[in-house]
């Protein structure tokens, strides 16, 4: 009797703990495929991005993923620091918004070029499909948030006219709450 009472209790907590695995459900006919490394993800202090590639020669495989990696990252910084920017110089209200933004945005466009190709890789696999014989480079790769804010603040250091209306801890706390905001 303890036997049958304890063998119910076990199946049921797996049956539980086998549907609390997933927040959403996969529609019916459907399998989930789970690439490698996309467990990757952004969070409020890191910028992160997944990507793969694939070509019959597993070097050019590689070159694939990290370039399509590369141009999602630099779109991910580069959209959150539009939004930034844009929050940030809106709430200073100078009288120069235009002329500012386009500032910012042109300092952002260098830090973020310059940051990218310092992308660290934290997963790779390479797989080999074998009805066509090509290799898949799978790759993540990531920024951290907080060095893209600090390289940001020396390149408008750099430039007086900006400088007079920049102040680097309103700055920070804007960049800080698009990160929240954005679920990173």
């Amino acid at each position: 009797m303890k036997a049958k009472i304890l063998l119910v209790a076990v199946a049921s907590a797996g049956l539980l703990l086998a549907s609390c695995g997933s927040k959403t459900k996969v529609p019916k006919g459907e399998i989930e495929q789970v690439l490698p490394c996309s467990e990757f993800k952004s969070d409020n202090k890191t910028f992160r991005v997944y990507s793969f590639g694939e070509s019959a020669d597993m070097n050019v495989a590689k070159k694939k993923a990290l370039s399509n990696a590369r141009t999602e990252l630099a779109g991910m910084v580069n959209s959150t620091m539009k939004v930034v920017a844009d929050n940030y110089v809106k709430s200073m209200e100078v009288n120069n918004v235009e002329e500012v933004l386009e500032r910012f945005e042109e300092n952002s466009r260098t830090v973020i070029n310059e940051r990218i190709s310092g992308a660290v890789v934290v997963c790779d696999r390479v797989t080999q499909v074998q009805s066509s014989g090509k290799f898949k480079y799978y790759i993540a790769i990531e920024l951290d948030g907080e060095k893209i804010v600090k390289d940001y603040y020396k390149a408008l250091s750099k430039n007086d006219k900006i400088m007079v209306d920049y102040n680097y801890e309103k700055f920070k706390e804007t960049y800080e709450k698009e990160m929240e905001r954005a679920g990173r």
